[in-house]
């Protein structure tokens, strides 16, 4: 990338890309001369505002990002307040002409990134967004009639088929280090409040290690073992048999071009390897689908199921939603949640059918509380899998299709 003679400052927004390697905004702003002045504005969640487990992890991901920028010679400015009004006027504070960021996928990040952008340009400064982390352009890809795709490997055709995988970028060397304007003062982490009650995330911090370094330290240990028998052992809650990468790449700390890169650069086309890629594709399909229907976090893809006659057992649901529902499986699922954000995807799949099958629960129930205590609680994700099971969404399974709770376990 040719440096830009007589650049000024460069702002690079930080949200939902936590990462110094493999970022094209933040390489963008090395190429240029000038200071560099990274922020990330808390805006306090707005639109669907992360659950307990996913700000916990977005309290230690802040901190571990703010240790790797001061390791760069660069400070991370954390504020408080509404990106549309804020981030022109810190711009302007901090003689910047030019604010740089990663493309948001979901609808309502999307669309209010336009307004930012918009906001920048009429105060004279220049806007470049920069792909995000996800492989695709979720409104690129399209079927023969132009529409979107709602079956999962005609997409995945497609995507493979067009696709052109590049390399990561590696974390750019910073050539000169400036400091901050006089009155750019920060928040800590510690001031805006993330981290929930330590009693409900006590053992958060011994199943996670939130960051960059731990996201490519768990792909360092699923490439060097459990990824040469994941087609065999993935569906196995009680082998660790699964990369765990989910609310790494949720929170944008590593991204599907690195795993990519990494897996098959050690391991090639093996079908162990495809095997997981193609859950790769599976996230990239949720995105694609969202993109194309903003209304699915809430409605149902397929009409009908508009008017399915749920029921609305408010006891049922609280037994299931603490673990005490009396079926092993789905209890160990739910509990494991609670202790630690996470669950199998075998066994969210099973606890999902149990709640919308044999409880007679509506998905959106059990998706809000997915979104409340998962640590990888993406959007896109989340409302992919419950409609899924459900029955109601895009290449989902019949709704006559059950989990035995039973033989499952």
């Amino acid at each position: 990338m040719k440096s830009e003679a007589g650049a000024g400052g460069t702002v690079v927004w930080f949200e939902s890309d936590l990462r110094t390697a493999d970022h094209p905004a933040l390489a963008r702003a090395a190429a240029r001369r000038g200071p560099i002045i990274p922020v990330f504005l808390w805006d306090g969640g707005a639109g669907w505002a992360d659950g307990l487990a996913s700000r916990w992890w977005l309290h230690h991901s802040l901190l571990d990002h703010r240790e790797a920028l001061r390791r760069l010679g660069l400070d991370l400015v954390i504020r408080r307040g509404d990106p549309l009004r804020h981030l022109p006027e810190f711009a302007r504070s901090v003689g910047a002409d030019l604010v740089t960021w990663t493309a948001r996928s979901e609808p309502d990040r999307a669309a209010r990134d336009l307004e930012v952008a918009g906001a920048l340009r009429r105060a004279g400064i220049d806007v470049a967004v920069e792909p995000g982390s996800l492989l695709h352009d979720p409104a690129r890809i399209r079927t023969a009639t132009g529409g979107p795709y709602q079956v999962f490997t005609a997409f995945h055709r497609r995507l493979s088929g067009e696709t052109v995988y590049r390399s990561p970028l590696q974390v750019p060397p910073i050539r000169s280090v400036h400091a901050l304007p006089p009155g750019c003062d920060s928040l800590v982490p510690e001031d805006l409040g993330l981290s929930p009650d330590a009693d409900e995330t006590a053992q958060f911090s011994s199943a996670w290690r939130p960051g960059e370094d731990g996201a490519h330290a768990l792909l360092d240990r699923f490439a060097d073992g459990p990824v040469e028998g994941y087609g065999e052992t993935r569906d196995y809650p009680g082998a660790a048999g699964t990369s765990r990468l989910s609310p790494h790449l949720h929170f944008g700390e590593i991204t599907p071009t690195q795993i990519r890169h990494r897996l098959t650069a050690a391991h090639g086309e093996q079908p162990s390897t495809e095997a997981f890629l193609r859950q790769l594709a599976w996230r990239e399909f949720a995105f694609h689908l969202l993109h194309h229907f903003p209304d699915t976090p809430t409605r149902p893809l397929k009409p009908a199921y508009e008017d399915f006659p749920w029921e609305g057992d408010s006891e049922a649901l609280e037994r299931w939603k603490q673990g005490v529902t009396g079926y092993p499986i789905v209890d160990a699922g739910m509990r494991e949640l609670l202790k630690t954000g996470w669950m199998h995807n075998r066994v969210r799949m099973i606890a999902a059918s149990f709640l919308t099958k044999h409880l007679l629960i509506p998905w959106t129930e059990g998706a809000a509380w997915f979104r409340e205590r998962l640590v990888d609680a993406d959007l896109a994700n989340n409302t992919l899998g419950w409609q899924w099971t459900a029955g109601c969404g895009a290449d989902a399974q019949p709704f006559f299709r059950i989990f035995s709770p039973e033989r499952q376990g």
